[in-house]
């Protein structure tokens, strides 16, 4: 299948363009909304434009937001991550757009707009979802194992019924980690099961951490969430001990 993102080819560093004026967080000027349409962009404290920054592609919970719980806010939420290590992007789909588009086309459209006007190292592209965000970016993933660097998962299990290895060599290849709360992984202990099960026979990695408590985006768990990438990106083994498929 061919690559639906950028060539790196296509990004040498002198050819860049300048990086858009962004502030740390959602909010963002006119010149930088107009390219970014209705996606929401979040840019590090002491951004570095000659740095090619990792990039994080936040898919949120699609249920309903219950009482006394806050909608997913890419700012708040990559104040918990961390201020300076990484970009962010979350994909909108806007009303305006062909109702056609999916998420997948939404996701390659972040990062291409993304990647056109800030500097993001190709190979360090992070798929983050919370709760059915999280089975999202499992899928997108599996699907497209060679475009991303690793796929992260809050809360969202993984779809056992999808066929998603299809490319085993390649997903071997791609490291996934799985956050998840105590009370889930005793509600749906049979499919948990399941998930080891199949990670194990096919080979892949599959790292799973379980949390007391019942909020997916806590402080420990986007801690752990910034640790995990940066123990991707600069090669060194998880600093948090895992529960692991492979």
């Amino acid at each position: 299948m061919s690559s639906r993102l950028p060539k790196p080819s296509m990004r040498s560093g002198s050819g860049r363009r300048g990086s858009a004026s962004v502030a740390a967080g959602p909010r963002l000027d006119s010149a930088a909304s107009a390219w970014l349409g209705d996606d929401r962009l979040f840019t590090p404290l002491g951004h570095e434009p000659g740095y090619d920054y990792p990039l994080l592609v936040w898919l949120p919970d699609t249920a309903p937001v219950s009482a006394g719980k806050k909608s997913f806010e890419i700012g708040r939420v990559m104040k918990r991550v961390s201020l300076r290590n990484f970009v962010a992007v979350e994909p909108v789909i806007a009303a305006a757009e062909s109702p056609a588009m999916g998420l997948d086309e939404a996701v390659w459209r972040s990062i291409e707009r993304v990647r056109d006007r800030i500097a993001i190292h190709s190979q360090r592209i992070f798929l983050v979802g919370q709760g059915r965000g999280g089975s999202d970016a499992f899928r997108i993933a599996c699907r497209h194992p060679r475009e991303f660097a690793g796929v992260i998962s809050l809360g969202g299990p993984f779809p056992l019924e999808e066929s998603l290895f299809s490319q085993l060599a390649a997903v071997r290849r791609l490291p996934m980690l799985y956050c998840c709360q105590r009370s889930s992984v005793l509600e749906r202990a049979s499919h948990t099961d399941r998930t080891l099960r199949l990670f194990h026979a096919a080979g892949a990695a599959l790292a799973m951490r379980i949390y007391p408590g019942k909020n997916d985006l806590s402080k420990s768990v986007l801690a752990d969430v910034n640790r995990w990438v940066m123990d991707e990106v600069c090669g060194m083994p998880a600093a948090v001990h895992s529960l692991s498929a492979s």
